[in-house]
């Protein structure tokens, strides 16, 4: 069983790094002021505001280098990630994993990040954490329920029942009871790891999936994609979580629909309404813990093992 890293403490160093695309000098600084001013030390990789190609925080190697340099540093005590965007899956023949599986430490991303999420616990037997980014979520959004859950979460201490906001109800797709790692993470990197080295094992684990600005007809394609290979079958269940932006055409057919025709014949717990995602506010979810659902009373339990 996969064991949570160290808890991070006031006074700890947190390494801020950019695996995929750039923000600007000035969004840099406002990402270092906002993590010092929780009482911590800061550590920048050198390529956060790097542009490459447009949508690149600097070459792959430097990105990749920008994540082992942290991993390696025996000062750092977690890292964080900038943003998301695109460009991670250049980086994951530079990554070294041997090391990164000797330093295990405290990281946290989403979107684009999936792809090391993946491999932290396939290829490392890390816990990672499916959370809230510097830039994109802290600076400027980092309400009560996305500060809470992330803390609480990074530094929990025994077993945990996940927390929704309290306005937010999680639904039930397909009834059942389940138990596996989690693993999971955005739609459009879960599909596209199909086939490469990085490809995502749900072999008896709880997939998580999310998504953002994504049409309805492009879901249904990726959503199959996972389903012809088997990726949905080999699951014990289904977690899903914020869609954010995505849209259908305005006809019947809507959202869940879909979901609802690439589950139900599973025989597995499917549950919807998950707040963690490209929206607000914004859980956080431990990826490679083990996982159980149970759709009767509509509860999703993390096992917290140090």
């Amino acid at each position: 069983m996969m064991k949570f890293p160290r808890k991070l403490m006031k006074g700890d160093t947190v390494g801020l790094v950019s695996p995929s695309s750039p923000v600007d000098r000035q969004r840099e600084e406002a990402c270092i002021k906002v993590i010092e001013d929780m009482g911590y030390r800061v550590k920048a990789a050198d390529n956060i505001a790097m542009g490459a190609d447009g949508y690149l925080a600097g070459p792959d190697r430097r990105r990749a280098d920008g994540v082992n340099e942290m991993f390696r540093d025996p000062e750092v005590n977690a890292i964080f990630c900038v943003r998301g965007g695109d460009g991670s899956a250049r980086i994951m023949e530079y990554l070294d994993w041997d090391a990164i599986a000797s330093n295990p430490k405290i990281f946290v991303g989403y979107s684009d990040v999936t792809n090391l999420h993946l491999m932290l616990s396939q290829k490392c037997g890390m816990v990672s954490f499916h959370g809230p980014m510097v830039s994109s979520n802290i600076v400027d959004h980092f309400d009560d329920v996305t500060r809470s859950s992330l803390f609480d979460t990074i530094n929990a201490t025994e077993d945990f029942l996940y927390r929704n906001p309290a306005e937010l109800e999680i639904g039930v797709l397909c009834p059942g009871k389940a138990s596996g790692p989690l693993t999971g993470g955005n739609l459009t990197l879960l599909a596209a790891s199909i086939g490469t080295p990085y490809e995502v094992d749900t072999e008896g684990k709880i997939l998580f999936i999310e998504e953002v600005h994504t049409h309805l007809s492009n879901m249904d394609r990726l959503m199959s994609q996972l389903r012809n290979s088997g990726k949905l079958a080999r699951a014990k269940g289904i977690l899903l979580g914020q869609f954010t932006d995505c849209e259908s055409d305005g006809g019947d057919y809507l959202m869940y629909d879909m979901f609802w025709d690439m589950t139900a014949d599973l025989d597995i717990p499917v549950m919807y309404g998950i707040s963690s995602g490209h929206g607000f506010p914004m859980t956080t979810l431990p990826i490679g813990a083990q996982c159980s659902i149970d759709t009767e009373d509509r509860t999703i339990r993390f096992h917290v093992e140090r």
